[in-house]
């Protein structure tokens, strides 16, 4: 009995390893367990984080002009009297419009009777547009160049036009062009100088034309590009005067 002690202790010393080897390796594993579980927490907060970034909000380039001219008002009296001589109404007749703020308009019309030696009629309108900025649409300025090129084809498109010209003018805003042509109403010529200008936001679309009537000679092309030419340039400085 005394010789089988030291080997039974053996016996129960061996049989322990593996016990202990066992029981090393699950806190091992145990242990890279835990690691992944921090990286994938790092992950979501810094995804979570990400998340509540909020977006850059949108810009566009301020409209330039904030009003419009009075229509009737943009042109000098002495001057609409001059190219219109015997007009209707000498103050001129304003367009109806609901938003004077984006768009105005008037016109000025009258037949100037010589007697014998026949009558003289003109014609002189002024339109203006404003375009504001807006994010989903642009900035005024650009929506401003957009619809100049569109009010520019439509008078290139007028019914009927005969020796239709169309040349850059200078001196009118940030960019403008005329459009000459002559048409045939009531069994007369009608010469005419329209022109569509640019400043900053703003469309300034000015027209100018006559006729004579009863033996009265057609008007000189050259006199309706110069009248229509010197309404124009008050029609587009009345915009920044308007927004001093």
């Amino acid at each position: 009995m005394q010789r089988s002690a030291p080997r039974l202790t053996r016996i129960l010393a061996a049989a322990a390893v593996p016990v202990m080897l066992v029981v090393a390796g699950c806190s091992s594993d145990s242990g890279s367990g835990g690691g992944d579980g921090e990286a994938g927490g790092a992950k979501a907060t810094a995804s979570a984080t990400a998340s509540a970034t909020p977006s850059p909000t949108p810009t566009v380039e301020p409209a330039k002009f904030a009003k419009l001219p009075t229509a009737c008002k943009a042109i000098a009296a002495k001057t609409t009297a001059s190219l219109v001589p015997k007009a209707k109404n000498e103050n001129g007749t304003a367009a109806a419009s609901t938003d004077l703020s984006h768009r105005s308009g008037c016109s000025w019309n009258g037949l100037d009777d010589k007697g014998v030696k026949g009558s003289q009629y003109r014609w002189l309108d002024v339109s203006f547009y404003r375009y504001d900025s807006e994010v989903s649409l642009g900035s005024g300025q650009a929506r401003a160049q957009e619809n100049f090129a569109k009010e520019l084809g439509k008078i290139q498109a007028t019914a009927g036009a005969k020796t239709m010209s169309t040349r850059a003018v200078t001196g009118l805003g940030d960019e403008a062009k005329m459009v000459t042509y002559t048409v045939n109403k009531t069994g007369e010529d009608f010469p005419y100088a329209s022109i569509v200008a640019r400043s900053g936001n703003v469309l300034v679309l000015l027209s100018y034309n006559g006729a004579g009537y009863a033996g009265a000679p057609v008007p000189r092309a050259g006199t309706i590009v110069e009248g229509a030419t010197k309404a124009a340039k008050e029609a587009v400085a009345s915009v920044a005067a308007a927004n001093k």
